[in-house]
């Protein structure tokens, strides 16, 4: 009976461990604990396309390190990165407008109402944008309940 006890409460806490473990940042980042895998935020608003980012120009914000492609783009997001960054902490947005969280291809992109939005790839962004304002909709109410748990 005390071995079953033992392995009851090792279970207990290595649940508790990997549980946090899973929890979601605030900021999607890669293995590297770069935002948008390296991508300029800045550049979807400037340039209206992704730009690689260069490692010369970092900022760390919000726990993950952001990358832009000259240095004027970080200094625009450092004055103000709630502008640029992307919705759903960079997160695919319609997975969290569907409840769950998914990493994101960088190319897959919209800004809609002065708001970028990132997606898992390009076909999921296709069936994102056949409902962009319901599924901005949902997202919203979905993303408090995302960081909470």
């Amino acid at each position: 009976m005390k071995l079953i006890s033992k392995l009851t409460l090792t279970f207990v806490m290595w649940l508790g461990v990997v549980g946090s473990a899973f929890a979601i940042d605030a900021v999607y980042s890669d293995f590297f604990g770069k935002a948008i895998r390296g991508y300029d935020p800045v550049a979807y608003f400037s340039q209206a396309q992704p730009v690689k980012g260069n490692s010369d120009f970092t900022y760390q914000w919000n726990g993950a390190e952001w990358y832009f492609s000259t240095q004027e783009n970080l200094i625009a997001f450092m004055a103000n990165p709630d502008q640029y960054a992307p919705q759903y902490g960079g997160y695919c947005a319609w997975a969290v407008s569907k409840g769950y969280t998914a990493k994101i291809d960088p190319t897959a992109w919209n800004i809609v109402n002065g708001k970028l939005y990132l997606n898992y790839s390009k076909s999921v962004q296709q069936t994102w944008q056949q409902d962009i304002d319901g599924n901005i909709r949902q997202g919203d109410q979905n993303w408090p309940r995302l960081l909470a748990e």
